[in-house]
């Protein structure tokens, strides 16, 4: 009977320590955060609170032709959409109108979001100290990089956390995004470069190339050419008008 009981109570203990081990690992974040382990890293902070504002930016501006508020642009289907290219002549070749296009699109995503990481980094400090940190943060610029397959934000702000005699520093802040922005615009502007030398361009060329790539054009009664580009894996879009090479009704 003793022998019994020793088992019993063996048992009895294995179980309780099965359930301990699934509450310890169900609720493990909340007891991690209780006991003051819990901080967010401030990179991921960062990071989270810029991402959608970035992406949401990135996409406007690529369907929109490379600006947020194009001054010159042809509306189609209630979208302002930027000429990339465009001649108000017939019988002629269009000019350039973004010879950077890239870099206006980076300008543009950073005059955009600028107040947003102006608010994130302004409550990244106020988290930590509400947390019991000593929190120097110094603000200076940032950049935005349209690079293959991403799209990556580089902010020059330090930060140095202190508590309990303990300090971490940060000496920049980066934020790395899947998106195929530059891709596209990469191959835009080859074709730009077909409407100023012949007026037009053979799409099939660019998706006999680019496996994932999808492109579409679309004439307009002025003589516009909409173009639409889109990477098949990641819906990514983008679309500009043209102007190029147009000849009068009747010719």
């Amino acid at each position: 009977m003793s022998k019994r009981g020793q088992v019993t109570i063996f048992i009895i203990l294995a179980i309780i320590i099965v359930v301990l081990g699934v509450l310890l690992y169900m609720f493990y974040p909340q007891i991690k955060s209780t006991l003051g382990f819990g901080e967010e890293n401030p990179e991921v902070f960062i990071e989270n609170c810029l991402k959608d504002k970035i992406l949401e930016t990135a996409k406007i501006i690529s369907l929109q032709g490379g600006e947020l508020n194009p001054e010159h642009y042809f509306l189609y289907k209630d979208n302002k959409i930027n000429y990339l290219c465009y001649t108000n002549k017939d019988y002629e070749l269009c000019s350039v109108q973004e010879p950077l296009l890239k870099q206006t699109i980076e300008s543009e995503i950073k005059q955009e979001i600028s107040k947003d990481v102006e608010v994130c980094f302004n409550e990244l400090e106020e988290s930590f100290k509400s947390q019991g940190y000593q929190v120097n943060l110094k603000k200076k610029d940032f950049a935005i990089e349209l690079l293959p397959k991403r799209i990556i934000g580089i902010f020059n702000y330090s930060l140095s956390l202190n508590r309990a005699d303990e300090t971490t520093t940060y000496d920049e802040f980066r934020i790395i995004l899947n998106n195929n922005l530059y891709e596209l615009v990469s191959i835009s502007d080859s074709i730009i470069g077909y409407e100023t030398a012949l007026g037009d361009v053979e799409i099939s060329t660019y998706m006999d190339y680019y496996r994932d790539l999808k492109v579409e054009k679309y004439k307009q009664s002025d003589g516009t050419t909409i173009y639409l580009l889109t990477d098949t894996n990641t819906e990514d879009k983008f679309q500009f008008a043209s102007r190029s090479l147009v000849y009068p009704p009747g010719y």
